[in-house]
C-alpha cells in the first residue's frame, strides 16, 4: 500500500504485481493544507499532522478490509518539513508549514556563518528559504527546539507512529541541507559549523539514515491493519515519481508536475560546480543510488491559488472548462517569472500575477482564460530554460522530456512543454509517485528484480502514456525567453 501525501491532498493506493504488470487502485483520498494558528503578534502556518495520521490509519484499515492482508506499506510526502519529539516520544507541536514566513531573510543570515559556496560544495542544494537547515536556524532559541530529543521528517514521523521505527530515509533527508550529497550520509562539516554558529547541536536530533527499499519495521497491532512490513521508499515524493519515469533511454529530462514542478535530470553523481550553484540547481538523492539534478519551479500552485481566489470571490471556475477556453487564447502574449518569491505564499494570486505583469509593462489579464494562458505559457517557458540549463551544466544530452504526476493530464501544458523545449514529450503516468512507491516495495519483497531498469519495465507495461511532438516555431519561444530573462 502506498501512502502518498501531497501539499494539497493525500491518498492511499493499493497495488498488486502480477505477470510483470502493476494494478493499482485508490482506497482513500483526503484534503491537506495549511492551518494558520496565532503565535504572538503573527500567525504561523502548520500542517495538521494528527489528522493526516488519522486519515492514513483509516486508509490502512480500509485497504485491509477491501483487499485482504497487506504485504507492505510505504509512505512518501513533500520534503523539508519535520516534527520534533521530546524525551518521552511526544510530539512538540504540529510541524510548521514550509510556506510559513518564519524563514524570510534567514538564508542570508545563515550564509554569514556558513558561506553559500562552502555549503553548496557539501549539500549541493538549491537555495530555497524553507530548506530544513534554514527552518532550524529560524527555530534556534525556541523552547520547542530546546526540548526536542528527535527530529523526524514528515513521512518518517508517520512511519514512526505506525511502527515505532526511528529512521531518516535518504531521498527526503537530502533536502534538509544537513546531508553530504556525495557520501549520502549526514554531513559532519555542516552539522559542526551549524552548532558553532547557532549553539544548537542538531546532530543529536538526527536518526540513522536508510536507503529506499529498506524494511524498517512492521505495523503495530494497534494500527488494526495486520503486520505488514513498513518499507522505506523514495519518501520524497519526487524521488518516487522519478523512479516511475518509463524511460527507454538514459538521455531524458523529467518534469514531476503537481503543486510544484521538479524539472531536471537523473545522474549517477552530483554536479557541484559554481556555475550550478549560481544557476540555483539542486542535487537531491534518488532511488537506486541516483542523484536528481533539478530545479524547483513554482508549478501549478499559482493556477491552483487563482482557482481558490475566484471561488472565494463567488465566481468559481471549473478547471476543465478553464483549460478548454485557455487553449483558444493567443500564445505568449504575457509571460512572467513564476519563480518570483511573491508567488510562494498563499493569497490573492490573480492580483500578484497582474502586479508582476505591470512591473514589466505587460497588460493585466481581463479574463480567467487570459490569466491561465499567462501561467501555463510561463510554466512551459520555465521548463524550457531549466531543461536546457541542466543539460549544459551537467554535460548530459537530452532527447526526450517525460512529464509525470497530475500535470501529465494537462494536455495543453504538455503540448506547450514540447513546443517550448523543442523536444518530444511523453506524458504519464499520472500516478507516478504512487507507482514508484509501490514498485520499490515490490523490490524490497523480492517480487521484482532490483534496479531502476526492472522497475521501469513494469511501469512501461502497466501505464498508458501519450507522446507530444513540437509544433510551434522555436523562434517564438526564444524571443519570449529573451524578453523575460534577457
Amino acid at each position: 500500500m502506498a501512502v502518498d501525501l501531497g501539499a494539497s491532498s493525500g491518498r492511499v493506493m493499493v497495488g498488486r504485481l502480477s505477470d510483470g504488470r502493476l494494478e493499482a487502485s485508490e482506497v482513500a483520498r483526503f484534503p491537506n493544507g495549511p492551518v494558520a494558528v496565532p503565535a504572538g503578534e503573527r500567525e504561523t502556518l502548520h500542517w495538521d499532522v494528527l489528522r493526516l495520521y488519522d486519515e492514513v490509519v483509516a486508509g490502512l484499515r480500509a485497504a485491509a478490509r477491501e483487499h485482504g492482508p497487506l504485504a507492505s506499506v510505504g509512505i512518501d510526502s513533500w520534503a523539508v518539513d519535520y516534527g520534533l519529539l521530546d524525551a518521552d516520544g511526544a510530539l512538540l507541536g504540529n510541524p510548521v508549514h514550509y510556506r510559513d514566513a518564519r524563514t524570510e531573510g534567514v538564508p542570508e543570515q545563515v550564509f554569514a556563518h556558513l558561506p553559500a559556496p562552502w555549503l553548496y560544495a557539501r549539500n549541493g542544494l538549491q537555495v530555497l528559504p524553507f530548506n530544513t537547515v534554514f527552518q532550524l536556524a529560524a527555530a534556534t532559541g525556541s523552547a520547542q527546539l530546546a526540548a526536542a530529543e528527535r527530529l523526524l521528517l514528515v513521512p518518517d514521523l508517520l512511519g514512526h507512529w505506525l511502527s515505532g521505527a526511528v529512521v531518516a530515509e535518504v531521498t527526503n533527508a537530502s533536502t534538509t541541507g544537513l546531508l553530504d550529497v556525495t557520501t549520502r550520509r549526514w554531513s559532519d562539516d555542516v552539522l559542526s559549523a551549524f552548532a558553532a554558529a547557532y549553539g544548537t547541536d542538531v546532530t543529536r536530533l538526527l536518526p540513522r539514515l536508510v536507503e529506499p527499499g529498506t524494511v524498517v519495521g512492521r505495523l503495530r497491532p494497534g494500527v488494526g491493519a495486520g503486520e505488514a512490513a513498513l518499507v522505506a521508499v523514495g519518501s520524497h515524493d519526487t524521488a518516487s515519481a522519478v523512479a516511475a519515469v518509463p524511460a527507454r533511454t538514459e538521455n531524458f529530462a523529467y518534469v514531476s508536475c503537481g503543486t510544484w514542478s521538479l524539472v531536471g535530470l537523473e545522474l549517477d553523481a552530483p554536479v557541484l560546480s559554481e556555475a550550478g550553484r549560481r544557476a540555483n540547481f539542486t542535487n537531491e538523492l534518488g532511488v537506486d543510488g541516483t542523484v536528481r539534478y533539478l530545479r524547483n519551479v513554482m508549478g501549478l500552485w499559482v493556477l491552483q491559488e487563482c482557482l481558490r481566489t475566484w471561488e472565494e470571490e463567488g465566481r468559481a471556475v471549473g478547471l476543465a472548462e478553464l483549460l478548454a477556453a485557455t487553449r483558444a487564447q493567443p500564445p505568449l502574449e504575457r509571460v512572467i517569472d513564476l519563480d518570483d518569491a511573491a508567488f510562494l505564499p498563499p493569497g490573492d494570486m490573480p492580483a500578484r500575477v497582474a502586479k508582476a505583469l505591470a512591473r514589466t509593462g505587460q497588460p493585466a489579464p481581463q479574463t480567467p482564460p487570459e490569466l491561465a494562458r499567462c501561467v501555463l505559457d510561463s510554466l512551459a517557458l520555465a521548463y524550457r530554460r531549466t531543461v536546457r540549463q541542466a543539460a549544459e551544466l551537467s554535460g548530459h544530452r537530452v532527447d526526450v522530456v517525460h512529464v509525470v504526476g497530475g500535470g501529465s493530464r494537462n494536455e495543453l501544458l504538455c503540448q506547450l512543454t514540447a513546443d517550448a523545449t523543442g523536444l518530444p514529450v511523453v506524458a504519464g503516468p499520472a500516478e507516478g509517485t504512487a507507482v514508484g512507491n509501490l514498485l520499490t516495495q515490490a523490490q524490497a519483497a523480492g517480487a521484482l528484480s532490483p534496479g531502476l531498469g526492472a522497475l521501469r519495465e513494469v511501469v512501461a507495461a502497466s501505464t498508458p502514456t501519450r507522446r507530444y511532438e513540437p509544433q510551434d516555431d522555436p523562434a517564438r519561444w526564444r524571443a519570449a525567453e529573451q524578453r523575460l530573462w534577457g
